[in-house]
């Protein structure tokens, strides 16, 4: 599901009409009553492209011994350049790279996954968690 992006205004033969960008995407969620999973991606304001991550619940607190475990990856700009070239986004479309992602990683396991691809393509990134 596609959040809430920027607007740009275009010209039209009929007057002014406006385009939604979309600026952030959830790659996945799900809620059970022991936990809810909420991942999404977006573009920051450096134009960094962020993976968010955040689980809450019973299960959480089972497996880490506190009730929520945050987990992320931030990836610079020139990195980010190489996605656009290895998914074939054309001209830096940031809407459709962040579909592209979710198409491929829209799943419970996005962020290990997603993970393992930028090892496997050498795209440098940080990446933090916290429970």
């Amino acid at each position: 599901m596609a959040k809430k992006g920027i607007k740009r205004k275009t010209r039209a033969k009929r007057g002014i009409i406006e385009t939604k960008i979309m600026d952030k995407i959830v790659l996945y969620e799900q809620e059970r009553p022991d936990i809810k999973i909420s991942m999404e991606m977006y573009f920051n304001e450096e134009n960094q492209l962020i993976f968010d991550g955040y689980d809450i619940g019973k299960t959480v607190s089972d497996c880490w011994g506190d009730s929520d475990y945050e987990y992320t990856y931030k990836i610079q700009p020139d990195e980010v350049e190489k996605l656009f070239r290895l998914f074939e986004v054309p001209n830096s479309d940031r809407s459709l790279l962040l579909l592209e992602i979710k198409k491929r990683f829209g799943v419970n396991e996005a962020y290990s996954m997603f993970g393992d691809f930028m090892e496997k393509n050498n795209i440098k990134y940080s990446s933090a968690t916290w429970a």
